[in-house]
């Protein structure tokens, strides 16, 4: 099954760091209201959706994160640079020669400065980049970068999203695709034992924010955590470290530095993987976390919980990389789960 592009070009493209996730949430309300029983925000920006099943008696809560790794606007100084402080995780490295948008009073393009390796000493030459070495030059003076921006103001990366074989490639494909992933999942569910809440979920970059109030508000039976997960398929990686490969299918998480997924969840997953003929992987990640650790222990009864996990390269790069046939076998494997809820013995062994 061919996956729509043209769909998550527009997801992935759409601006939202952590706390300003208004342009994408509105983008997502409006995909998902004809697909589900009801939507509402919460107070954080959560989107929560249902979608009634045969007996409402438990519940399934499945969070994909909305937001973006970003920046913010800390300073403005006499010629009109900008200074900035990170939203989320960044390899400084990776910012060097990137465009921006500050989405001020308008959105303004601005490039990630640094001093010119010309300039740089020996020792200057040899050291590892830090955030703080970049600014963003906006090619304006002070007076006119201050009738646009405001320190306080949300920065996001440019880069539009491209097919490059038979892989997808874009900025922010962390956590979009899973944003994707559920909208697709919502349309092909048809009919399923419980109730399913979709939430797409706020600030998981800086601390699985939304997806902590959420848990605790629904307070699920079950969870399912969608998010990226690396692929060091790479040159020069080892076996033992390569966590996912591209194209090799969904992968089931097992656990990350923040959750132990339930283990019968992780053998209820593996099992339908297989009785649908789903090409799946596992994921064992010793670092990171996403928003499966907030539905698991959030709720007032905790949820039995697991993750699909999209595998994808690069990340927290604007060059993510993630496999169509991975991204059609995450929505296939989420939805069969949650239509045999109630075919599983999930009692303690």
């Amino acid at each position: 099954m061919a996956i729509n592009v043209k769909l998550l070009k527009k997801i992935c493209e759409a601006p939202g760091v952590p706390g300003y996730e208004s342009k994408i949430r509105n983008l997502i309300i409006k995909e998902v209201t004809p697909l589900v029983d009801s939507v509402e925000v919460d107070n954080m920006g959560n989107v929560i959706t249902i979608k009634k099943g045969k007996s409402d008696a438990k519940k399934a809560m499945i969070g994909a994160h909305m937001d973006e790794i970003g920046f913010m606007v800390t300073h403005i100084d006499d010629k009109g640079f900008v200074r900035f402080t990170t939203l989320g995780g960044f390899d400084p490295k990776t910012l060097t020669a990137q465009r921006v948008v500050i989405h001020g009073k308008k959105d303004v393009i601005g490039v990630m400065g640094s001093k010119p390796i010309h300039v740089m000493s020996p020792e200057e030459r040899t050291k590892m980049p830090k955030t703080t070495d970049f600014f963003i030059d906006l090619g304006m003076p002070k007076k006119e970068v201050e009738k646009i921006v405001s320190v306080g103001n949300p920065i996001t990366r440019e880069r539009e999203l491209i097919e490059m074989g038979e892989c997808v490639n874009c900025k922010s494909i962390d956590n979009r695709v899973s944003v994707f992933v559920l909208i697709e999942t919502l349309r092909q569910l048809k009919s399923t034992p419980y109730d399913v809440y979709g939430v797409f979920t706020v600030q998981e970059e800086v601390g699985i924010r939304g997806a902590n109030v959420a848990a605790h508000s629904i307070n699920p039976d079950f969870g399912f955590g969608l998010d990226t997960t690396i692929a060091f398929d790479l040159p020069g990686a080892q076996p033992h470290e390569r966590v996912t490969a591209l194209g090799e299918g969904t992968a089931i998480k097992i656990m990350d530095a923040m959750t132990i997924c339930d283990y019968r969840m992780v053998e209820y997953m593996k099992e339908v993987a297989d009785k649908n003929k789903i090409k799946w992987q596992t994921e064992l990640l010793t670092a990171g976390g996403t928003d499966t650790a907030g539905i698991q222990r959030m709720g007032k009864n905790g949820a039995i919980s697991g993750a699909v996990s999209i595998p994808t390269r690069h990340l927290h790069q604007v060059i993510e990389m993630a496999h169509k046939k991975d991204i059609d076998n995450s929505i296939k494997l989420l939805k069969a789960c949650l239509e045999s809820l109630d075919g599983y013995d999930w009692s303690h062994k």
